[in-house]
């Protein structure tokens, strides 16, 4: 029992005299707040061997196999979807057999959750209707019992997975329309004020995916805090607060949070090993390392971090059918490609060979190929250049639409991958306007990309924009591309704003220095400086494709 993760101390006392009963429901809730759904199912089948008349673990059982936040049923395959429900609908019916040793709030809960899952097979359309009834009847359940958390977590999950990723209107600011937004944060909210409220994974969690795609992120920052280190061994929770961290500017934040996950879901990891879904959710820490790592200019911490990740996704992890492990997982391999390009890497990128297995890894070749492109021509190798961007667009056409980097489909994130390298293509050839239109595209494909954090695309487009703007000596373009990135132009949505990035705040400081703005130069000139402090590379642009970036 006491080989075990650290899971803090968070319990719900349930109807049981098990002391073990208790202990793996707690540890089953708490996984299901950390979104590692599996190992919540095999702990609430443990809390069920120690107690087989204790309907709540039933009900966690149940739960567990459901959509989430960040899997809605739309994302399940039929073989997957199937065996979640009947495996769910067998364990609801056994909770509410059992139900009569449950106490009123238990019963509530099972009772609710029975309208989650009202068929033993659907497809995801029927599935995802019953989200509504699931979702109504957690209301009356909150309504019942306003003062406990966890039906107050329950709840609020339930009102955002009605509308996952779309709580709010990225373009106005606004809540979404049909999203229960309001309502989520009114329960969130009064839950946090609450004795305990601050201690509670499952609020804090959902209180940070709330805010995130907001106007003002910032809401969250106080959650995120006291989340950070609530549960040491559930990565996921580790790494929730730098889905904020990441939009306030603060990355060195983002590098040590997901670093701790990291090392939190390799002990998970060596216990399991890697073929199960949670592998997307360690991939997830990796990826978000490694964006902090790039907005800080710190190449080392970000190319440790992608190579480490990449091995481990073996083959046989990414073969998987059901669920389609290559569709959510393939796509990541491809993101040292946007390491190497950061740090402007010409001659690492074109030396590195191809993937083996282009079928499997489609998304890593094409976007090699893009990598290789930018390389060659950023190195005056013209031809060569478009001899890639022409194996980029062959590429491309294997990868299929199904295949996922969390919210973006890898075909969109490569479209904005093949409007910068032709813009980096045109400018080689000294085809200035076709260049800029080009990168000019890639901003506003790269800007209209579905919510998502890290952002689907990892180097921002304007930072490549800027910097051949400022060697044309276009000043005012760039410095307007600039104040964009750095979230100082209040016309931008708030979610494409990247506060006190290195990059663009070196660009922006040039700029300001020959357009004579001597004020604004001395107070961008400090937080250049600030940033400066924990880059691991020289930064003398905000892109290497710069001539003199090196």
């Amino acid at each position: 029992m006491q080989d075990y993760f650290n899971l803090g101390s968070h319990s719900r006392p349930v109807s049981t005299s098990s002391n073990e009963a208790q202990i793996w429901f707690d540890r089953g809730l708490i996984w299901c707040y950390g979104y590692n759904h599996d190992e919540s199912a095999a702990c609430f089948e443990r809390s069920l061997a120690a107690d087989s008349s204790l309907a709540i673990a039933h009900w966690g059982a149940a739960y567990a196999q459901g959509c989430n936040y960040n899997k809605p049923w739309e994302a399940f395959d039929d073989e997957d979807i199937q065996a979640s429900l009947q495996s769910a609908r067998d364990h609801i019916q056994l909770a509410l057999k059992k139900i009569e040793g449950a106490s009123p709030p238990e019963a509530a809960l099972i009772h609710a959750l029975a309208m989650r899952y009202q068929s033993n097979t659907a497809t995801s359309e029927e599935a995802t209707t019953w989200n509504a009834d699931y979702a109504d009847a957690m209301r009356g359940v909150y309504i019942r019992y306003p003062d406990d958390l966890d039906v107050a977590t329950l709840f609020a999950e339930a009102l955002m997975n009605l509308t996952p990723w779309q709580l709010w209107d990225l373009t106005t600011g606004g809540i979404a329309q049909g999203a229960a937004t309001q309502e989520a944060i009114d329960v969130l909210e009064r839950g946090l004020l609450q004795d305990g409220g601050y201690k509670h994974p499952g609020l804090l969690h959902l209180y940070i995916h709330l805010w995130e795609m907001s106007p003002t992120p910032e809401t969250a920052l106080k959650a995120g805090d006291a989340l950070r280190d609530l549960v040491p061994d559930a990565g996921h929770l580790c790494h929730m607060p730098t889905h904020i961290d990441v939009l306030c500017g603060h990355y060195e934040r983002v590098v040590t949070s997901n670093q701790a996950a990291i090392i939190a879901d390799t002990k998970y990891l060596k216990r399991e090993g890697p073929l199960n879904f949670y592998s997307l959710y360690r991939c997830h820490d990796y990826h978000f390392k490694i964006y902090g790592a790039m907005f800080l200019g710190q190449f080392k911490p970000a190319i440790e971090a992608a190579d480490e990740m990449i091995a481990t996704l073996p083959e046989e992890l990414l073969t998987i059918q059901s669920p389609p492990m290559a569709d959510w997982l393939e796509g990541f391999v491809s993101v040292k490609q946007h390491v190497l390009i950061r740090f402007g890497r010409w001659d690492e990128i074109i030396a590195q060979d191809l993937p083996s297995n282009p079928d499997l890894f489609c998304v890593t070749t094409a976007m090699t190929h893009y990598a290789k492109s930018v390389a060659y021509a950023a190195s005056g190798q013209v031809a060569q250049a478009e001899a890639e961007a022409a194996l980029f667009e062959t590429a491309f056409e294997c990868v299929p639409e199904s295949r996922y980097i969390f919210n973006n489909a890898c075909r969109d994130i490569l479209a904005v991958a093949r409007e910068m390298m032709l813009g980096e293509l045109a400018y080689r050839k000294e085809d200035y306007d076709t260049a800029f239109a080009h990168l000019r595209q890639s901003v506003h494909l790269d800007d209209t990309l579905p919510y998502d954090e890290p952002w689907g695309w990892m180097q921002p487009t304007r930072h490549a924009l800027g910097a051949l703007l400022l060697e044309q000596k276009l000043y005012e373009e760039a410095a307007v591309v600039y104040r964009e990135d750095l979230g100082l132009d209040p016309t931008l949505p708030r979610a494409v704003q990247n506060p006190d990035n290195v990059w663009s705040l070196h660009g922006y400081h040039e700029c300001l220095l020959h357009l004579g703005r001597t004020d604004e130069t001395r107070f961008i000139k400090q937080r250049l400086d600030l940033a400066k402090g924990r880059t691991d590379t020289p930064v003398k642009s905000s892109c290497f494709c710069k001539l003199g970036s090196h």
